[in-house]
């Protein structure tokens, strides 16, 4: 069976980032391969390679309205006992995790937003 390289493409353009990364997955599992700067390059929206990124540092950028709920997803996030994850959102703007891969930044990006916290991956 030849692979129809254009409906491959076309599918994966109208893929949304959730599958897409689900669908490296199960390329790199099957395989025994890792596709890191790929998937950056896909989840970035098809910036340029030489811009991808494998790893972020997550930016607390503001606690928002609702700190307390803030301060108690920066301790799970840090591991950090409530004094200093206060300190930390106190802090604001601040770096809260360095390096941190694609995938784990963007799941944290997104805790921290529902809290209610405003969050920038550098």
């Amino acid at each position: 069976m030849a692979l129809n390289i254009e409906n491959i493409i076309a599918e994966i353009k109208e893929a949304s980032i959730l599958e897409l990364s689900e669908l490296v997955k199960a390329i790199e599992e099957e395989f025994g391969v890792t596709a890191a700067a790929p998937v950056a390059v896909v989840a970035g929206g098809g910036e340029a390679a030489a811009e991808a990124k494998d790893s972020f540092d997550i930016e607390l950028t503001s606690a928002g309205d609702k700190k307390v709920g803030v301060i108690k997803v920066v301790r799970e996030i840090t591991g950090l006992g409530l004094k200093e994850a206060k300190e930390l959102v106190d802090g604001a703007p601040g770096i809260i995790k360095e390096g941190v891969a694609t995938a784990e930044a963007e799941e944290i990006k997104a805790k921290l937003e529902e809290a209610g916290a405003s969050v920038t991956l550098k």
